[in-house]
């Protein structure tokens, strides 16, 4: 298994190395440019700032007013999140219907589903998760109605959810808001990932052994095999789109235009800032400085036998670079260094404050129904969806201790975007920043939790309570 990939790491070292090279600042002002351009942001990306890319504001903002709202590139819901919370593959918002929600919940818990099975589906058998003494079991029949739209909820048309596309290769894994993420997300990722019949993958089986592998240790391998098939993907346009416009004139040579194609496909992703994950990944509390390095050769085999099994999966010979051991260390890297919490919040909580809301003539019926459905759902009644997920332009935004912004989701932000808000009035010009960490703990707290991202802050508040030597 380690041969393989390191033959790849050998036979490649040249393209690794180009792929890996920090794009020169006139690339990253232009992609980010476009890219403030398209999400309509009054933001301005700087490359060469003093703490490498920064972001700053173009216009004036006051306490409270949405700075950015940006897309993700490379996201993915917890496995074991599923079970609780239906929602979009692509922009991670909840489908269905409020008794959809319910009704999918109480069942995967009544059969006793913890987590996913080998194949990465809500079909198999386990132990109950977030399990509550105050549950009150409904019966199957009625659970079935729900899920089924034979029984419908009071006051629910208040609380229309799109309705639910199915993935465009038959799987039964991912599930969409409307056609267009359905075709978006296949076109960006899934039709390399898909378990369905209608999958691309040369290798159904060890796709299926990838995902049990990522469900199992590490659910970063499921982003870092999406950023892959990302570029797979993006290189098939590119080559296509060249041979069709060759083919007018001439012949193509497509051999001398491989490594600029995926130079150009990888572009997206060698933007965020990178080290390979065994090197960057934070020294667990339970382990020891002096088994330190016997930690990172264990995090390094995990992640080679994680590529094994999705080089074997979805191998593209053209593509070959993207399978080294250097670079799919570097892209799960970024996602340890840049990724930030995907939470989306349930709107079955809201439907409940409704009804707990409703004026009196209306509340005691409406609870005499929806009683026994809260009672059976218990204290866990509406869970977020959870995830991680890499947003390129949030990910530009450097770290203070006395931060003007923060990553944050108002009552209208219902999908998976990365959602910035000031925290104090910021004038055009100034440096928009976030706190990467707990910025209420005491300066050496401070220190050791940014220990972890590799850098020491100098923030003036920093800079302040920073001990004096001598």
């Amino acid at each position: 298994m380690e041969a393989a990939i390191s033959t790849i790491d050998h036979d490649f070292l040249e393209e690794i190395s180009v792929l890996l090279k920090p794009p020169s600042p006139l690339h990253v002002q232009e992609y980010f440019d476009d890219l403030v351009s398209e999400r309509r942001c009054r933001l301005k990306v700087k490359p060469d700032g003093q703490h490498g890319k920064g972001v700053f504001s173009e216009v004036g903002f006051e306490e409270g007013d949405l700075i950015l709202k940006d897309q993700m590139l490379v996201g993915s819901q917890h496995s074991s999140n599923k079970i609780d919370c239906l929602v979009c593959s692509f922009c991670f918002q909840f489908i269905g219907s409020i008794e959809l929600q319910i009704g999918r919940k109480l069942y995967f818990h009544d059969i006793g589903v913890s987590a996913v099975d080998e194949c990465g589906s809500l079909n198999g058998a386990g132990c109950s998760s977030s399990d509550s003494n105050e549950k009150i079991p409904l019966p199957r029949d009625v659970i079935d109605s729900l899920m089924n739209c034979g029984l419908q909820l009071p006051y629910s048309t208040e609380f229309p959810l799109p309705s639910v596309v199915p993935c465009l290769g038959g799987c039964k894994e991912a599930y969409y808001c409307s056609k267009s993420c359905a075709e978006a997300d296949w076109h960006s990722f899934h039709s390399l990932l898909c378990i369905g019949n209608g999958s691309s993958t040369s290798n159904l089986e060890a796709l299926l052994k990838f995902i049990k592998h990522a469900n199992e240790t590490n659910d970063i391998f499921i982003c870092a095999a999406k950023a892959i098939s990302f570029a797979i993907l993006r290189y098939r346009k590119l080559k296509a789109a060249l041979v069709e416009q060759k083919e007018k004139h001439d012949p193509p040579n497509l051999q001398k235009h491989i490594l600029p194609l995926l130079v150009e496909a990888w572009k997206p992703v060698s933007m965020g800032f990178k080290r390979r994950w065994w090197d960057c990944i934070a020294l667990p509390a339970d382990v020891d400085s002096c088994d330190e390095a016997e930690f990172r050769t264990q995090v390094k085999d995990l992640a080679s036998e994680s590529l094994q099994l999705l080089k074997e999966a979805i191998y593209e010979k053209e593509c070959a670079p993207l399978f080294s051991l250097e670079i799919y260390g570097h892209i799960i890297g970024m996602f340890e260094l840049n990724n930030l919490d995907l939470i989306v919040a349930s709107p079955v909580e809201d439907y409940f404050l409704y009804i707990d809301d409703l004026p009196s003539s209306q509340k005691t019926e409406a609870e005499r129904i929806t009683k026994p459905f809260l009672d059976a759902l218990g204290d866990d009644y509406a869970i977020s969806c959870e995830g991680t997920a890499f947003f390129p332009l949030q990910s530009c935004i450097n770290h203070s201790c006395i931060p003007n912004a923060k990553a944050f989701k108002r009552d209208e932000d219902r999908d998976g975007q990365a959602t910035i808000v000031a925290l104090r009035p910021i004038c055009k010009g100034e440096e928009v920043t976030i706190s990467y960490i707990d910025e209420d703990v005491p300066y050496k707290e401070r220190h050791e939790l940014l220990a972890d991202y590799g850098f020491r802050c100098k923030c003036p508040r920093c800079l302040e309570e920073e001990p004096q030597v001598g």
